[in-house]
């Protein structure tokens, strides 16, 4: 079979994919906190939720993403040209990501890094879906779909982990250190 034609067959299904999720601009942790009780910067217990107790708490297009796979349109997150330094969570449990320092400008379209934040942060599943090798990678505490990583990203891991920018929560580094020195005058 030509392979022109297994590429013009799959285009409108793979465009189609792209298409439906768009940013809240309401989306943010605080909201996140607010509606789930799973949401937190500290626990790294996993969290164990069925579909349908996640739909009840998360916005409609993080639930897309998050748990049914989906994909944002390209160049629509607000983290796709975002140069803060501070710390990317997952926008459904609130589990640590990525370093902003990791962040790099890639030009796919979607927000690029090149290093989770930990070995456990990220999990890693074949995807083969729409007849496309891919690697998909889930928040490590809560499965949630992320995006993909592909081997063409910068040195020093050669990796470039496109990430749907509706499934991230971001935190200054400033604001972090704060809440953390605040943590611990309360422990005194």
């Amino acid at each position: 079979m030509n392979i022109r034609l297994i590429i013009v067959a799959l285009l409108p299904m793979i465009l189609g994919q792209c298409g439906f999720s768009q940013p809240s601009k309401e989306t943010s942790s605080n909201t996140m906190e607010n509606k789930n009780k799973e949401y937190s910067h500290t626990d790294a217990s996993k969290v164990n939720l069925s579909d349908e107790e996640w739909k009840k708490v998360l916005p409609e297009d993080v639930y897309y993403v998050a748990r049914m796979k989906g994909t944002e349109r390209p160049w629509t997150s607000k983290f796709e040209n975002f140069h803060e330094i501070g710390t990317f969570y997952c926008a459904v449990c609130g589990n640590a990501l990525f370093r902003s320092d990791t962040k790099f400008e890639s030009g796919c379209g979607w927000p690029s890094f090149y290093e989770p934040i930990s070995k456990s942060s990220i999990i890693y599943a074949t995807d083969n879906t729409l007849g496309m090798e891919r690697t998909e990678v889930m928040c490590g505490r809560c499965k949630s779909h992320l995006g993909h990583v592909f081997k063409d990203g910068p040195p020093p891991t050669g990796l470039r982990y496109c990430i749907n920018g509706v499934v991230l929560d971001f935190e200054k580094a400033a604001a972090a250190e704060k809440k953390y020195k605040e943590q611990q005058g309360d422990k005194k």
